[in-house]
């Protein structure tokens, strides 16, 4: 990534490379309900943002066709793929809400639970 890149390119980097370490972290270790929990509060906040967020860029799309002299390589109207795009924009906003309130509820089902640092007999 270079310096030309826009910084909210860098974030959904970011955003993917932090998923992706959770991914692999737990692939083979075990974390008990307290750690899950922690994991849980901080994901299930992306899914209550990223519906802003899928709002914003949909919306940003929209006025970049104001703004710029926007085209298609294939000399196609953009104004139908800025549609089409905000169209799928909203349905991941709706279905990112959904993951929100989901993790928040699974959250709140180990919200009491902890654990003994002993190996189990």
């Amino acid at each position: 990534m270079d310096n030309e890149t826009p910084e909210v390119v860098r974030a959904a980097d970011e955003a993917y490379e932090a998923i992706r370490a959770i991914n692999h972290l737990t692939l083979t270790q075990v974390y008990a309900a307290p750690t899950v929990y922690s994991v849980l509060g901080n994901l299930k906040g992306m899914g209550h943002l990223l519906p802003q967020a899928c709002t914003q860029l949909a919306r940003s799309l929209g006025k970049s066709l104001n703004e710029y002299e926007v085209y298609e390589d294939d000399g196609q109207d953009p104004v139908q793929s800025v549609a089409t795009a905000a169209d799928h924009l909203t349905r991941a906003a709706n279905l990112a809400a959904e993951l929100g309130t989901e993790l928040e509820k699974a959250q709140s089902a180990i919200s009491r639970q902890g654990y003994r640092d002993t190996p189990l007999p």
